[in-house]
């Protein structure tokens, strides 16, 4: 690959006539060259339709189909930048995400329509793909060629929408370059080269699918296999059907491959590696395991502005070490918190001190947010960039994943990360999908709750955390939902924010443990008082069910 290459317009030209499988969809190839073809031809009528002056964006409200990776072609070669736009959506917020990234132009499907019913969207140009008129439209370019000559380096290339626990999504920026360069860095480091096929099923709206896995493709001249929408039983079949060697994951998509049903022939396939977030350390060894297929779980903020490699040595639940710059900083003292101190089992004494913001005080990617500078002074402070992401690392410098910042749990005066209470419960045999979360304690702090889906049975689970010897005083959950299926956003991430916000007040069956017992037992309606309002622990004493530990770590 040309290190040479500055641009993602450079990157499309590059495969002017390379006849070599470029995007398979379903029984459909395409080419690199009629990829590059069709980027072409889209780029000319995207530079008339965006003739007049204003902000040259398209919106692209679409499935994982191959018109949406010829139109981000085509918005590269045009100067253009594409917001993502996400189709679970709705009304106005559909309708905000649109006309707050002011794009003039929106490419969709006739799958979508029902979506814009009645949604006010003046001065928006609408594209339907799979109708007779787009491609009446598209006929007077057919003879474009790619010319990389209007793009820069600078250019405004993705507004893609990230989102946090409170306010509307935020539309982090990122340009040409750097989307260029994310793929060669992710290239090398994985190894990849034309001869790999990537499987893009993670939706291309969102900022993994494009980064992580079409950028490197782009880069090194693979084939780009997609899938419209994620589909677990479906997985090994589109492997073997286009013979993937590479995939991007996000969220809980690996463990609902892993709920699939065993097969005799799971090992019988082309994949090499998996790179993602949110697989924890249980699942990621059950895949491998049953799959044969490594999975590498990476560290990069939404937006940029930190990044952390996994290298060979990195240790199990580790991330990676940390990079020049990056330290995990007190959120009050913003002093760098000290390193984590283990005990013999692994579990982590001094979480309350240990545990801070990963923040990088080095250069920063971070290129901001569409006209959002409360939020992007939010991330800029003290000339630093402000991950919002809870870490520790080791004495040898190696990095912990500890969750978001609004994970933070406080119980009994000590701070305690979700993530950390996750990995250990998700080795609980029933468990298919955990997500722990704060519920008030009446007095002060917290209460720690877990949503479990999968099966559940109070005596072994009880069991399950008295023999868990990294399982802290405080951490076993006082409350558990047993759900069927875990309430998840597009890109298959945990809605941690509507399970906290639903609390004991939930439809699902809620178990309980009572103050001092080990037994968790049934949860009523006229329970719920009692249940919050039941005394404390003496700050000294373990959790009932959790593991004893002949030296326990000092309280705080």
């Amino acid at each position: 690959m040309d290190s040479r290459v500055n641009t993602v317009a450079e990157l499309i030209t590059a495969r002017w006539g390379d006849d070599r499988p470029g995007l398979r969809w379903g029984d459909r190839t395409l080419t690199h060259h009629e990829v590059a073809a069709g980027a072409a031809a889209r780029a000319a009528l995207l530079t008339d339709l965006l003739a007049p002056a204003g902000e040259p964006h398209l919106g692209v409200l679409l499935d994982n189909t191959p018109e949406f990776p010829l139109w981000l072609g085509a918005a590269a070669l045009a100067g253009a930048a594409v917001a993502g736009v996400n189709p679970t959506r709705r009304g106005g917020e559909l309708a905000r995400d649109i006309l707050h990234t002011e794009c003039r132009v929106l490419i969709t499907e006739r799958a979508h329509l029902p979506l814009l019913a009645g949604l006010d969207l003046p001065g928006v140009r609408l594209l339907v793909t799979d109708t007779a008129e787009y491609h009446e439209l598209l006929t007077p370019y057919a003879d474009a060629r790619p010319d990389p000559s209007r793009a820069t380096p600078r250019d405004r290339f993705l507004l893609y929408f990230t989102s946090g626990s409170t306010g509307a999504p935020k539309a982090a920026l990122c340009s040409q370059g750097r989307l260029a360069a994310a793929g060669r860095s992710l290239a090398d480091q994985f190894a990849l080269s034309a001869d790999d096929v990537h499987y893009v099923c993670m939706p291309l709206f969102h900022g993994n699918a494009v980064i992580a896995d079409w950028a490197p493709a782009l880069v090194t001249g693979a084939t780009v296999a997609l899938r419209r929408r994620f589909s677990a039983s479906g997985f090994l079949a589109d492997a073997r059907r286009y013979g993937a060697t590479y995939f991007t994951y996000v969220g809980r998509a690996i463990q609902y491959v892993l709920a699939t049903g065993p097969r005799p022939d799971d090992r019988d396939n082309p994949l090499r590696l998996g790179f993602g977030t949110e697989a924890g350390a249980v699942d990621a060894a059950a895949f491998e395991r049953r799959f044969g297929v490594r999975l590498v779980e990476g560290y990069g903020s939404s937006e940029g502005g930190a990044a952390i490699a996994w290298s060979p040595g990195t240790p199990p639940g580790a991330v990676g070490r940390a990079a020049p710059g990056l330290v995990v900083l007190d959120r009050e003292t913003r002093e760098e918190c000290p390193a984590a101190v283990f005990d013999g089992a692994g579990r982590l004494l001094n979480g309350d001190e240990a545990i801070g913001e990963l923040v990088n005080r080095g250069p920063s990617p971070f290129e901001g947010y569409w006209r959002n500078p409360r939020a992007e002074a939010e991330r800029r402070r003290a000339g630093w960039y402000w991950t919002g992401d809870l870490f520790y690392r080791d004495p040898d410098g190696y990095l912990y994943f500890a969750g978001r910042t609004d994970d933070r749990l406080r119980v009994d005066g000590e701070n305690l990360a979700a993530a950390m209470i996750e990995n250990i419960l998700a080795r609980y045999e029933g468990a298919e999908a955990v997500c722990v979360y704060a519920v008030p304690d009446p007095v002060t702090g917290d209460q720690v709750m877990a949503a479990i889906a999968g099966s559940f049975d109070p005596e072994t689970f009880a069991e399950f955390l008295a023999a868990q010897p990294d399982l802290g005083t405080k951490m076993a959950p006082r409350f558990v939902r047993v759900v069927e299926r875990m309430p998840v956003t597009a890109t298959n991430k945990i809605q941690r924010a509507k399970l906290r916000r639903e609390g004991l007040s939930c439809g699902d069956p809620v178990w309980w443990q009572p103050r001092g017992a080990c037994a968790y037992r049934r949860l009523a309606t006229g329970d719920i008082r009692n249940a919050l309002r039941g005394p404390s622990l003496p700050r000294e004493a373990p959790h009932p069910c959790a593991a004893r530990d002949s030296n326990p770590g000092p309280a705080d």
